[in-house]
């Protein structure tokens, strides 16, 4: 690999910028000075020229041997060759020619919010059994095709909870408040479960999301429970097939219920996942351990009912807590003295950082990319589907040194091909598609790379130049992200007078556009919100894209996003219910709406 440090850029807003001595010396030192080992690459079905004479060892243990060419029909997967003359074997990834294909059929999915996403029966928070309510409503009464779920991944298990799921305390397993515990073995044999399930409703009250309520009444519950859940034998299969990253997420957990979520400040015997002293922990608080691992048990049983109510798309974040649990058993790969964000653009002019601690590249393949390997294997457990936040990042990340402001930082080249390849095998081994979130500042080469690979492209209703049916046919279309403006944001002003209320900049030129995109659509300057907004989702339905997602806050005629990127204390993101219940939003006559004209898009999409 080359050097990975990119000395010029440009912006979101067009301006270059060559990079200070004081952000190259800090960038420069965060990489590390660490030679990246060679890895090959083979495409399953193709011939792979190396040269001398090689033996392989494949990942189930057997071993080839040859000279010059590579069989073509060597398995998928992860493989070590050696060469004659080599003192270490190289890792040999043979990847499948593509990540698997989307249905010829056009299809169409609801993405939800699954915390903001209550029942009469939740404890405060979303939660699994809503999903499997959701999704059969979806399936069922909406005839959408899957649901796009944001992130579930597990925050700290420490209070305050962390309330964006792009933030989480690991990538690989799941958050303790999604889980619906009077579905739980046991539940209904407990004393007192009546006073259990009136303070969970009870929390459900209000407009916004109370996690540390929600947290401590479902943990208070689940440690009743375990007491007479410690002999279950069924959760072996689980802990065989997780691994060690189960055994080490759950040692994770139980350290820092005793000393704090934030790594960098436990004894200093505790702070490495290979320390001795944390071998003695974890002896010494075995119960506590194994807790930890049967909550996530229960947490995969109650998503993969979930998911067999619903084909579900995963969104997997680009990164997550700096002192968090993922951070403390990946950190030999970490660049931990930078955090990942963004470049000037027109939404965010002062550069955003997101406050991640990127992989150092060359320490990531010095690992043999493990990290990246289980965070998919885990994620893709229970997906039809991966949606990649800001994929960009397979290929090139912002860094923002610590200290330093976005207007500091720097490009930082990662090891595409490497990351791709084992994109590839992994969606292939879990059957999964995958759609790159390609949105933003995208050099036209990698669209390109990606649409190779046979990944989806992401294209947004709001910036897009042409009508839907013009979008590329591989892509997944959306009017909106999380992260934007609602329909009826844009079209009541409810959009602008938030941001007015909350003394954030109103970009007036922006949200005229994006008023003037539904004009064009509606054919009216005036007409009700609603008519407007199942106007927009047939046109988006008629998209060329393989796939559609409208959002759930759409088809309620929601007025405010979830969130507000760049602000904290401004706005309160990811924490706002949505205005209805689930019971009430089952019955509601919009989102029939939607999906009926959604539905007559595609059907105009797949007669083209």
């Amino acid at each position: 690999m080359t050097d990975p440090l990119i000395r010029r850029y440009e912006d979101g807003l067009g301006v270059f910028h060559d990079l200070a001595p004081s952000t190259e010396g800090a960038v420069r030192q965060a990489l590390g000075q660490v030679a990246p080992p060679t890895t090959l690459i083979a495409t399953a079905g193709h011939v792979l020229h190396v040269g001398g004479t090689w033996e392989i060892t494949l990942e189930d243990g057997a071993t080839l041997r040859g000279a010059g060419a590579l069989p073509p029909d060597l398995p998928i997967g992860y493989h070590d060759l050696a060469r004659r003359g080599d003192s270490t074997p190289m890792l040999l990834l043979v990847r499948p020619p593509k990540c698997p294909p989307a249905a010829e059929v056009a299809q169409w999915g609801v993405a939800v919010q699954l915390y903001a996403a209550l029942s009469h029966r939740s404890w405060g928070v979303g939660d699994f059994a809503d999903l499997s309510v959701l999704g059969r409503w979806a399936r069922d009464e909406l005839q959408a095709d899957f649901m796009l779920v944001n992130p579930l991944y597990a925050a700290s298990p420490s209070l305050p909870q962390e309330p964006s799921p792009y933030s989480p305390t690991t990538r690989l397993f799941l958050n303790p408040l999604y889980l619906a515990v009077e579905q739980v073995d046991g539940f209904s044999a407990l004393p007192n479960t009546d006073a259990l399930l009136q303070a969970g409703r009870q929390i459900s009250g209000g407009r916004l999301v109370d996690r540390d309520a929600t947290y401590k009444l479902k943990l208070s519950a689940l440690d009743r429970l375990w007491q007479d859940a410690k002999a279950d034998r069924r959760i072996e299969a689980f802990r065989l097939s997780a691994g060690r990253p189960l055994r080490r997420f759950a040692t994770y957990c139980a350290v820092a219920e005793k000393h704090g979520s934030n790594w960098h400040a436990w004894p200093a015997g505790l702070r490495h996942p290979d320390a001795p002293a944390l071998a003695r922990f974890v002896t010494e608080n075995a119960e506590r351990v194994q807790f930890h691992e049967w909550v996530q048990w229960l947490l995969d049983r109650q998503l993969g009912a979930a998911s067999a109510a619903v084909p579900l798309m995963m969104d997997l974040p680009i990164g997550f807590d700096p002192d968090g649990a993922d951070a403390w058993a990946y950190q030999d790969s970490l660049a931990l003295s930078v955090r990942v964000g963004a470049p000037p653009d027109e939404f965010n002019p002062r550069g955003q950082d997101w406050g991640l601690p990127p992989f150092a590249p060359h320490h990531l393949a010095r690992a043999r990319f493990r990290p990246f390997v289980e965070t998919l294997r885990m994620t893709l457990r229970r997906a039809w589907a991966l949606r990649i936040d800001h994929v960009m990042g397979l290929f090139r990340q912002f860094w923002v040194p610590l200290g330093m402001t976005p207007s500091d930082g720097a490009y930082v080249l990662f090891p595409q091909e490497e990351l791709l390849a084992i994109l590839a095998i992994e969606s292939h081994r879990a059957r999964a598609l995958v759609v790159g979130e390609d949105l933003g500042t995208v050099e036209p080469q990698v669209r390109q790379r990606l649409a190779d690979l046979g990944l989806l492209s992401y294209k947004l209703l709001w910036f897009e130049p042409g009508a839907p049916d013009t979008f590329n046919p591989l892509s997944m279309a959306a009017v909106t992200t999380h992260d934007l403006p609602t329909v009826a944001g844009i079209w009541t002003g409810d959009e602008a007078r938030s941001l007015e209320k909350a003394n954030l900049p109103v970009r007036s030129s922006s949200l005229e556009a994006m008023r003037q995109r539904l004009r064009d659509i509606v054919g009216a300057d005036t007409a009700d919100v609603s008519e407007v907004i199942v106007a927009t989702h047939r046109a988006l339905g008629a998209a060329s894209s393989r796939l559609v997602a409208a959002t759930l806050e759409d088809m309620l005629s929601v007025g405010e996003p979830p969130n507000r990127p760049g602000t904290i204390r401004e706005w309160p993101n990811w924490s706002v219910r949505l205005p209805l219940g689930l019971d009430e939003i089952l019955a509601q006559p919009l989102p029939r709406r939607v999906a009926q004209a959604v539905r007559e898009g595609r059907r105009l999409s797949d007669g083209r």
